[in-house]
């Protein structure tokens, strides 16, 4: 019998089958990981066909009522919703939150981001009467304050924002700025004042407070071009370079020019005279020295000196940290379309 099981006790056969062991477990734990990622592939499948389209309305209200996930989570989701622009459903979010809430400890905080969004949409009139009820209950709160006085410029109810200035004042806030600019504004889309008128306000203004040099030229050249280079502070002409660049050659005053490097310098680059040979500035010094026929130009970006953020297009209060007169310029070359499409035109006569 003994010698019938010599086989099992052959060293050799114990290593087969230690080998066949251990390709056996080899192999069913190898297809068993490729189950299980396929499983978690599809799992994965699954949850992202969630984020394929928004939820509704309903099912935002739905999700929010059962708590699956907190307040904080909430007002995140809200906050991503704001910053991609989808408004609609960030003020969603807040409104509901405030239903689920209405007497905790973060009812105020999340009427601000409610009141705010509604800002960032447009809503101007909601927003104004959730600032209004922030402060009906908070009235020492600076941040409604202050984006109340944003809504108001914005629906042009400027008597309204100045009465804001008031609060904000005994708050040891500095509105001078504030004051002068809604001030401009309020003279600037006066419609019972004529514009003899309104033009001696709003450089009397300027000679009292020597700032807004961008909004009351821009406004003085348009309307009254003598009158503006009359008031004109040449060590103002380098914040305002792109409206003087833009007049017209007859809206231009040589005997004025003549009084000044810097205008001297601009205006020998636009063409209008030949009074300057360079220019410490690079894109002045160039213009200067390249032949007409080029056919090139000044472009202009502006720069919020407080947020940094660059704009195409010149501003009095920024729209993104909502400064007031902290536009800086930076000058470019670019091609002349206009003076193209001007010859052009003088081709077909």
């Amino acid at each position: 019998m003994n010698s019938f099981f010599i086989e099992f006790r052959d060293p050799l056969f114990s290593i087969i089958i230690l080998l066949g062991m251990i390709f056996v477990i080899s192999f069913f734990s190898y297809w068993w990981g490729r189950y299980k990622a396929k499983d978690n592939y599809r799992y994965l499948d699954r949850f992202l066909e969630q984020f394929h389209t928004l939820p509704s309305e309903e099912e935002l209200k739905e999700l929010i009522r059962s708590g699956e996930l907190s307040q904080k989570s909430w007002l995140l989701l809200a906050d991503a919703y704001t910053k991609n622009g989808d408004y609609e459903k960030a003020i969603d979010i807040y409104s509901e939150l405030l239903l689920l809430d209405q007497n905790g400890e973060n009812v105020r905080d999340i009427m601000f981001l409610l009141g705010k969004t509604y800002f960032k949409a447009g809503f101007l009139g909601r927003s104004r009467d959730v600032f209004l009820e922030i402060l009906k209950k908070n009235p020492r709160t600076p941040q409604a304050l202050h984006y109340l006085l944003l809504v108001y410029e914005y629906m042009r109810d400027y008597q309204a924002a100045l009465e804001v200035l008031e609060p904000l004042e005994v708050l040891n806030e500095d509105v001078s700025k504030e004051q002068l600019y809604l001030k401009v504004l309020a003279l600037l889309h006066a419609e019972n004042l004529d514009d003899e008128l309104k033009t001696n306000e709003i450089i009397f203004l300027y000679r009292e407070y020597k700032q807004l040099e961008r909004m009351i030229f821009e406004y003085l050249f348009r309307t009254d071009p003598n009158r503006a280079w009359q008031e004109l502070d040449f060590e103002k002409c380098e914040n305002i370079a792109d409206i003087l660049w833009q007049l017209e050659k007859k809206d231009v005053r040589l005997d004025i020019i003549s009084r000044s490097s810097f205008l001297q310098e601009l205006y020998t680059a636009k063409g209008y005279v030949k009074k300057a040979k360079s220019s410490d500035i690079f894109e002045l010094d160039l213009l200067i020295h390249l032949p007409k026929e080029v056919g090139a130009t000044l472009s202009f970006e502006y720069i919020c000196t407080n947020c940094k953020v660059v704009f195409p297009f010149g501003f009095n209060r920024c729209s993104s940290c909502h400064s007031i007169d902290t536009a800086a310029l930076e000058y470019g070359v670019v091609r002349d379309y206009r003076q193209e499409m001007h010859e052009a035109s003088d081709s077909f006569l």
